[in-house]
């Protein structure tokens, strides 16, 4: 199992309200290219965002589904990217003083990507996550220091996904094609 770690300077709360934002999904997930829906519950268990991997013009469209989600530390992810097949991603975090330890964990569960040798895989899916969470430290970080700029009160300890549908448009039937 593929596994990193990284210490951001933010609290858990910071991080799991960046995770909250499904449109943010391909500014911190290596690979991910641009965002097609999501889903107006996300990120409650089940839900789905609908992403696109690759380079343009070579891109192909997919979902991840969120397994488990328990802020501000724990959520689990099946990330699908066929034809190479899909992954839990689990990430965790808890704090350290003022920052966050921050786990990613990525498993392939299907396709086949499950046949490529463990320590190959892990080696490719190691050097690819210590970017995925370089990234996510960018945004996390960033939001604490703008809310720190701007004297708002830390988020709360459980941020909820909004009510509100997600601006954007809706997981239609052609965004779930995939």
């Amino acid at each position: 199992m593929a596994q990193n770690v990284r210490v951001l300077h933010c609290t858990p709360e910071d991080v799991f309200e960046s995770l909250a934002d499904g449109w943010l999904y391909p500014t911190w997930v290596v690979g991910a290219s641009r965002m097609r829906a999501v889903a107006s519950t996300w990120p409650e268990q089940g839900s789905e965002l609908h992403h696109s991997f690759g380079v343009w013009p070579l891109l192909i469209n997919d979902k991840t589904i969120v397994e488990q989600y328990d802020p501000p530390r724990r959520m689990v992810l099946r990330a699908r990217g066929w034809p190479i097949g899909e992954a839990r991603v689990t990430l965790e975090v808890r704090s350290k003083g003022d920052d966050s330890v921050v786990r990613i964990q990525e498993v392939p569960i299907a396709g086949p990507g499950r046949f490529v040798p463990r320590p190959i895989m892990d080696v490719l899916v190691r050097w690819r996550n210590a970017e995925t969470l370089h990234r996510l430290g960018y945004l996390a970080e960033g939001r604490a220091a703008v809310r720190a700029r701007r004297g708002s009160p830390s988020p709360s300890p459980s941020p909820a996904p909004s009510p509100s549908p997600s601006p954007g448009p809706a997981p239609d039937a052609e965004a779930r094609e995939s």
